[in-house]
C-alpha cells in the first residue's frame, strides 16, 4: 500500500517530520513499513499490506494521517466538508434485499456533466500511489478511495434503465460484461448491483461495461456503498478477480463512511467538472448496526496485561488522541467508546485496548519479566507417542519421511480407482485441480516415487498422514521401496518392517489385485485374523524403469492390535534344544501355511520357529528350511522328548502331503 507524504502532510497541520522520521514512526507505531521512494517533489511511503489486514481505516490517507496526528500530537485536518444533503425527492431509488450483505447503499445523481482529462494535480496524486488516471469523473472516485478508504463507482445515468437500483444476489447463470473486458458468469453466491434489466456491477468488486462513464456522458449516478466483508472476499476468490475496491471491502469498511465519501466527491466534482449540477437529494438505504457497548477498562488489569503502570490521565490522553471517547467510571476504571471506523471487527474487547495503548507508549518501554503462572506439562497424547514409535522404526530401517498435501486432483483419484464423488470437495482450492481431500495416501506416495526415480536408482520413503473420509479421519502409514531390480527384495523388506511393527503378523494373498497393483504381488496383512494393512507392488505400468513395493497400514487398527498383543512372559529358567527341518512344498504353496502346520504339530513344547532359507529345486518345487526350538517351562527336556517332538512334526507333515528332507 503506497501513501503520499505530501498528501499526509496536507491533513496533519504543522507536520514537519522528514519522510525518514515519518517512516520510522509508522514502522514502530502502526505497521511494517517497507521503505520510501522519491516521486517528483513527493515522497512515497510503502507499507506492507499484510500488516493492515485488521485495520480497514488505514487503507486510506485520512486513516493514516489520523495515526500520524495521534503519534506526533499535531492537529488533524478533515478533508471532508459537510454538505448536509437533503433526503427529499432523491431521483435514484434504492432497494436492498439483504441488509446483512449490504448494510448501506448511498447515491447521488448529477447532470450537466463534462467528461475530460483530470487536472494535473489530481493525476499526479493518483500516479504517486499507483493509480492510473482515466478521466475526471473516474479519477475523483479513485481519489476518494485512496483518501478515505471508501470505494466508489460512477454509472452513466443515460445507460441505466428506468426503475430503482436494486442490491440483490445474482441469478443462477447471470452474465455481466465487466469494465476489464471480461465476462463473468455468476451464481446466487455473488452480490450484484442491478437495474430493472439486469446486473450493472458486481458489488464491491467491479462495475459493468454497459453503464461505464464515457466522453459522451452528461448525467451520472454516483454510488458509495458498504458490503459484507466475508461475502466480497468469497465472491472475489470465486471469480478470481481482486481489485482495489474489493481489497478494501474485504477488510470490513465503516458504513458511516459512505456519505462522507459522497460529500468529498461532491466538492471535488464541482472543481474538476465546472457546471456540474446535483439533481434532487441523497438516496440512502441504511439499516444502522447495533451500537456497540462501551468497553470497561480497569487500570489495575491494564497494568498487569501491559507490564507497566500508567496514570489514568495518560491512558485517557492516548485513547482520545486515537479518537476513542473516554469517560471516568471511578478513579481506577475507564469507560471507552469505540469510534465507528475501529468497530468493524477491529476493537471490541479490552484486550484490544491494551494493544492500542502498548503501541503508543512503545513496547521497548516495558521491562520484560517472566510469567508468574507456573507452566504445566500437558499429558502426553497416546496416539502421538505411538506414531512417533512407528516413525522411529521406519527411520531406523533406512526410510526417509515425506510430507504430502492433503489434496489431490480428480484425475489422480481416478488413476487409483477412487470415486471423486466419494471425496470431500474443497470449496476454494489453493491449486485449481487439487480440489479433493485425499481418502488414501497412495496417490501422494506414488507421485513421490515417480519424481525421485529421475534422480535415484533406489530409495526408501514413508509417510504418516490422515485419510479424510466424509464421516471420519483415519491415520495411515505408507512405506515404499524403489529399486531397479525384480522387486522381490523390496517386498521382503517391507514384510519384515510390518513384522517389526506388529510381531506375529502374517501376509495372505489378496482375493483380487486393484488396478494399480501387480496382479501376482498383492497381499493382505493380518494378525489373529484381523486385517490391518496391505503389502503390494505397483503395477509395472505405474512405475517406469524399476519396481516399487508398498506397505499400507491402518495405524488405528495397528495401535489397537499392538495394545492387545503385549503379554508378560517370565524368563526361561531351563535350557531348550533346537533342530532343523526342510519341507518340500509346491511352487505356489503358501509358506505361512507350512509354518502354521509345523507350529500346530509341535504343540506346547515349541518355544520358537525361525525361517532359515528358501530355494527352488530342479523340479520346480520349493525347499523351505526352519529351525524349531523345543523346551519345557519347569525342567530341561530329555533327548527322547525332543526327538518325540521332532518325529511328531515329521510324521504329521508327511501325513499332510509334504515331503521332508531330514
Amino acid at each position: 500500500m503506497k501513501f503520499s507524504y505530501n498528501w499526509l502532510r496536507d491533513m496533519v497541520k504543522g507536520l514537519d517530520a522528514s519522510p525518514e522520521v515519518l517512516e520510522r514512526l509508522i514502522t514502530i507505531k502502526t505497521a511494517e513499513c517497507e521503505g520510501i521512494e522519491v516521486h517528483g517533489a513527493d515522497f512515497i511511503i510503502e507499507v506492507d499490506n499484510k500488516s493492515l489486514t485488521h485495520r480497514p481505516d488505514l487503507w486510506g490517507h485520512f486513516g493514516m494521517a489520523r495515526e500520524v496526528s495521534a503519534i506526533t500530537g499535531q492537529p488533524l485536518r478533515d478533508p471532508v466538508m459537510p454538505q448536509n444533503f437533503t433526503a427529499k425527492n432523491p431521483p435514484v431509488k434504492v432497494s436492498i434485499d439483504d441488509y446483512s450483505l449490504c448494510p448501506r447503499y448511498s447515491a447521488l445523481a448529477f447532470d450537466n456533466v463534462t467528461v475530460k482529462p483530470s487536472p494535473s494535480w489530481l493525476q499526479q496524486r493518483l500516479e504517486a500511489v499507483g493509480l492510473n488516471p482515466i478521466n475526471n469523473i473516474v479519477d475523483v472516485t479513485n481519489f476518494v478511495m485512496a483518501e478515505l478508504a471508501q470505494p466508489m463507482h460512477a454509472f452513466d445515468a443515460d445507460k441505466l434503465h428506468d426503475g430503482p437500483i436494486q442490491v440483490r444476489t445474482a441469478a443462477q447463470g447471470e452474465i455481466i460484461e465487466a469494465l476489464n473486458g471480461e465476462s463473468y458468469e455468476l451464481d446466487p453466491s455473488a452480490l450484484v448491483i442491478a437495474d430493472p434489466k439486469g446486473a450493472i456491477a458486481i458489488a464491491g468488486i467491479i462495475g459493468g461495461a454497459g453503464s461505464a462513464i464515457s466522453e459522451k456522458t452528461t448525467r451520472l449516478v454516483l454510488e458509495s456503498a458498504n458490503f459484507n466483508a466475508a461475502h466480497i472476499r468469497k465472491t472475489s476468490s470465486k471469480i478470481r478477480l481482486r481489485t482495489d475496491a474489493s481489497m478494501r471491502f474485504e477488510k470490513a469498511q465503516d458504513p458511516v463512511n459512505t456519505v462522507r465519501a459522497l460529500e468529498r466527491a461532491y466538492e471535488l466534482l464541482l472543481e474538476v467538472s465546472p457546471g456540474i449540477r446535483m439533481v434532487g437529494g441523497l438516496a440512502d438505504a441504511y439499516r444502522p448496526p447495533k451500537e456497540p457497548a462501551p468497553i470497561v477498562l480497569p487500570l489495575d488489569w491494564l497494568a498487569r496485561k501491559l507490564g507497566r503502570s500508567l496514570p489514568a490521565e495518560e491512558v485517557q490522553r492516548i485513547l482520545e488522541a486515537l479518537m476513542f471517547k473516554v469517560e471516568r467510571i471511578d478513579a481506577g476504571t475507564l469507560s471507552v467508546f469505540v469510534p465507528t471506523w475501529r468497530a468493524t471487527k477491529d476493537v471490541a474487547i479490552k484486550e484490544d485496548l491494551v494493544e492500542e495503548i502498548g503501541r503508543m507508549v512503545g513496547y521497548a518501554s516495558i521491562l520484560p519479566t517472566a510469567p508468574l503462572a507456573a507452566a504445566t506439562v500437558p499429558a502426553p497424547s497416546v496416539e502421538r507417542v505411538f506414531h512417533h514409535s512407528v516413525r522411529d522404526a521406519a527411520v531406523g530401517q533406512g526410510f526417509t519421511e515425506v510430507y504430502n498435501y492433503s489434496f489431490l486432483s480428480e484425475e489422480l483419484a481416478q488413476r487409483f480407482s477412487l470415486d471423486p464423488d466419494a471425496h470431500i470437495r474443497v470449496t476454494n482450492p489453493i491449486v485449481a485441480d487439487q480440489n479433493l481431500m485425499r481418502t488414501s495416501l497412495l496417490p501422494g506416495i506414488w507421485k513421490n516415487i515417480v519424481d525421485n526415480t529421475r534422480h535415484f536408482d533406489s530409495f526408501r520413503l514413508f509417510e504418516i498422514g490422515r485419510e479424510v473420509h466424509p464421516d471420519r479421519e483415519v491415520p495411515h502409514f505408507v512405506a515404499a521401496i524403489f529399486a531397479k531390480d525384480d522387486g522381490v527384495a523390496g517386498l521382503h523388506e517391507l514384510k519384515r518392517l510390518a513384522e517389526c511393527l506388529l510381531p506375529g503378523s502374517e501376509s495372505r494373498p489378496s482375493p483380487g489385485a486393484r488396478k494399480f497393483e501387480h496382479p501376482q504381488r498383492a497381499t493382505d496383512l493380518l494378525h489373529a485374523g484381523t486385517l490391518f494393512g496391505r503389502l503390494f507392488e505397483f503395477h509395472p505400468r505405474m512405475i517406469e524403469h524399476g519396481r516399487a513395493a508398498v506397505l499400507d497400514i491402518d495405524l488405528q487398527a495397528l495401535m489397537q492390535l499392538r495394545s492387545s498383543n503385549v503379554k508378560y512372559q517370565q524368563l526361561r529358567r531351563f535350557p531348550s534344544s533346537s533342530f532343523d527341518l526342510s519341507v518340500v512344498a509346491g511352487p505356489r504353496a503358501l509358506i505361512a501355511d507350512v509354518q502354521a502346520a509345523m507350529k500346530t504339530l509341535a504343540g506346547e513344547a515349541l518355544v520358537s520357529i525361525e525361517f532359515l532359507r528358501d530355494f527352488t529345486l530342479p523340479t520346480g518345487d520349493r525347499s523351505v528350511s526352519y529351525r524349531l526350538t523345543a523346551g519345557a517351562p519347569d525342567r530341561t527336556m530329555s533327548a527322547e522328548e525332543v526327538t518325540s517332538v521332532r518325529n511328531a512334526v515329521i510324521e504329521g507333515m508327511r501325513a499332510a502331503g509334504y515331503e521332508l528332507r531330514v
